[in-house]
């Protein structure tokens, strides 16, 4: 296949990676000169058939969503797309070894040397989480280590469409991602969020420091039994010589339950950074010794508050309708983000124009927010759908059916900006209009909103309150579905992981 040019501008060269669902190629970038690398993944073998057109359009969505963070330790992503049966990835051509091969190549590794990949880690996971991405699959073979000793982290858009919350099997049932560094809540498909990517990073630590993962087995259903219920070997009675606040770090990260983890990378970040080698104390963000002083460090804006979205000024347009149809030819040709900025630029002038109560304004705020939803930037679209929510709520009531559908989906924004509390309490406050509105039809979504609750429930560490939830929801599936059904199937293993149920 060297030689195949992909897209019409990138010709493959080498074959730099391989695994079981794609390989990864240098390449070279005909229309810009320089040289690149192609990762080319098969949907044939990530998903069943039927699935493989949504993966695609999941695919380019989160790799849209990726190329907005910018940090010097994540690679950056060139292009995006599909190319005959192959998706493909193009992404700076980075030099050097992967951590893998640099830690086989030096063993012991050095502590020293896993502070100082760990703390940078934490850098780049800080800017991730911010925007908020979840990268779901921190491994060694996803991080290289460039000559200059800096780290750069992989695969970020890959790793989030290849583990999401509606695909969590391939379709030989196989469990998707990499087991060895997976969390108990990641391998029981429940609710991820920052602290699933702090237990990933707890793993590769102890790894680094011990030279092997601390759970591993022979299948890959044994290796996550042993993440589910087994404790972590510490790592100093295999190096006595690594410190003992190393060694504290390591076993909070990988603690099963997410809440006795650190609340964020920024946390990890401060609690190595006394191990690291001497430092300085940049006098602010704009400084321009900060890079020497603190190499790596988060920016302390970014750790608590993401930047706010540059959304550049639409085109004048010359007419809302003219507007509205180029929107809809830019979203059937997945131009998502375009169709965003055309949205919102167009929004005052149509208030303006037709009144900001009118039809036409609601259908276009209603696009927005969807459109919004479609390109993951759900901390512009929260504030949309509630204020949806709120006026179909004082026009027709709390219980209308828009209105609560739009406060069904703003709960789903604050999940995935990683607002476990906020969360549930929207959910408790829907469900009962739910389970009354639905009580004599379909009862697929009651169900659904009663499964998030348990699973956020977990996240915030109430246990007992998540098996009460779990074992009623689990009674009332398999009442309706069957007990062979897939989604009591699924109740039913995080309820034996809770240990309150036994087989």
């Amino acid at each position: 296949m060297s030689g195949r040019i992909v897209a019409g501008r990138y010709q493959l060269a080498t074959v730099i990676g391989q695994g079981g669902m794609g390989q990864v190629w240098t390449a070279y970038d005909q229309r810009l000169d320089r040289r690149v690398a192609v990762k080319l993944l098969r949907p044939d073998r990530m998903a069943g058939a039927d699935d493989a057109e949504e993966l695609r359009r999941r695919f380019v969505r989160e790799c849209r969503v990726t190329a907005q963070v910018d940090h010097p330790g994540l690679v950056t992503v060139h292009d995006a797309g599909s190319d005959d049966d192959d998706l493909y990835l193009v992404m700076q051509y980075c030099e050097g070894a992967d951590l893998a091969d640099h830690l086989a190549e030096h063993d012991p590794y050095p502590w020293q040397w896993s502070v100082a990949v760990a703390a940078q880690l934490c850098a780049v996971l800080s800017a991730v989480h911010a925007v908020p991405i979840v990268h779901r699959d921190l491994k060694p073979r996803n991080v290289m280590v460039k000559p200059d000793g800096t780290v750069t982290v992989l695969d970020l858009g890959v790793a989030t469409v290849l583990d999401n919350d509606t695909t969590r099997l391939t379709h030989t049932g196989s469990p998707i991602g990499s087991p060895a560094y997976m969390a108990p809540e990641q391998a029981m498909g429940g609710a991820v969020g920052p602290y699933t990517d702090l237990y990933a990073l707890g793993v590769l630590l102890h790894e680094l420091l011990s030279g092997n993962v601390p759970f591993a087995g022979s299948t890959a259903l044994g290796v996550l039994h042993r993440h589910l219920y087994e404790p972590p070997l510490p790592v100093r009675q295999l190096r006595p010589e690594v410190p003992e606040q190393l060694e504290a770090i390591v076993l909070r990260l990988l603690s099963k339950d997410p809440q006795q983890r650190p609340a964020t990378a920024q946390e990890v970040y401060e609690s190595l950074a006394p191990l690291l080698p001497g430092r300085g104390m940049p006098s602010g963000p704009l400084d321009p010794t900060r890079p020497f002083l603190r190499p790596h460090a988060p920016w302390p804006d970014r750790a608590t508050t993401p930047p706010a979205q540059v959304v550049q000024p639409a085109p004048a347009q010359p007419d809302v309708a003219e507007a509205v149809d180029e929107v809809k030819r830019l979203l059937g040709e997945g131009r998502i983000t375009q169709a965003v900025d055309i949205l919102g630029g167009i929004l005052p002038a149509a208030a303006a124009k037709h009144g900001e109560n009118s039809p036409v304004v609601r259908t276009l705020r209603k696009q927005y927010a969807a459109t919004l939803m479609d390109d993951g930037q759900y901390r512009r679209a929260l504030p949309e759908l509630r204020r949806l929510a709120d006026e179909r709520a004082a026009e027709s009531g709390a219980a209308d059916p828009a209105s609560l559908r739009f406060r069904y989906e703003a709960a789903q924004c604050l999940e995935q900006l990683g607002e476990p509390a906020a969360a549930l309490a929207e959910y408790r406050a829907l469900l009962p209009y739910f389970e009354n509105r639905y009580a004599n039809s379909d009862l697929e979504l009651p169900l659904e909103v009663r499964r998030r609750i348990g699973h956020l429930l977990l996240a915030l560490g109430d246990r007992p309150a998540a098996h009460d939830t779990l074992a009623r929801l689990l009674f009332d599936a398999e009442r309706l579905h069957g007990p062979n059904h897939p989604f009591p199937g699924e109740v039913r293993r995080t309820l034996h992981w809770l240990g309150q149920v036994r087989g």
